[in-house]
């Protein structure tokens, strides 16, 4: 909660300087009555990535390997305290190698919590039918739980479901959002 206030209320600061530094952009009116011309400016737009074959390699999108260091002390998406959630390519299930330490990181937590049992929680952002999302995040759970349990984590421990793209984290249409929507969460249920 407190780390989504503090990028609420620095995003709004950004937001405030740029229309300070920059203006609004409105026309202005010379002294002879014709309007001046509004400067230009460029509007960037971040790549959208639009998907790929499953057998292709995979680009990984960096992560703050700060996060990555003991068990968070602080919440993180939906992810009980004490495990991380991993995050997931654009249209894929298949476990990430920046969130295999992550997910390493909820095993250690599972073995020294020998009696907490887990929901995996799948999740996808916006993009693609609720049907086709349901069935990704459903897909991405279930990687995790595998996963899991290669880790020697008993199976009957875990449960999994999908919200497909039902309860999104960030209400976003840009690919930071997206990114942060596509994700495992991991609910201890006890």
């Amino acid at each position: 909660m407190e780390k989504t206030l503090r990028f609420l209320v620095a995003s709004t600061l950004m937001v405030s300087l740029s229309f300070v530094v920059n203006g609004c952009g409105k026309p202005t009116v010379s002294d002879t009555g014709e309007m001046a011309p509004v400067e230009q400016v460029e509007q960037v737009v971040p790549p959208v990535d639009k998907g790929y074959d499953e057998g292709m390699a995979s680009k990984e999108e960096p992560l703050d390997s700060s996060l990555m260091s003991g068990a968070n002390d602080f919440d993180e998406a939906r992810t009980s305290r004490g495990m991380l959630p991993i995050y997931f390519d654009f249209d894929k299930s298949n476990i990430r190698s920046d969130q295999r330490p992550r997910i390493e990181k909820n095993a250690q937590y599972l073995k020294s919590n020998a009696s907490a049992r887990i929901k995996i929680e799948g999740n996808c952002d916006e993009r693609g039918t609720n049907e086709y999302n349901m069935a990704l995040g459903e897909r991405r759970a279930l990687n995790a739980k595998k996963y899991l349990e290669n880790l020697g984590i008993d199976g009957n421990r875990i449960l999994t479901t999908s919200y497909g793209e039902e309860k999104p984290l960030n209400y976003g249409h840009d690919e930071l959002s997206w990114s942060q929507n596509r994700r495992d969460d991991f609910v201890i249920s006890r």
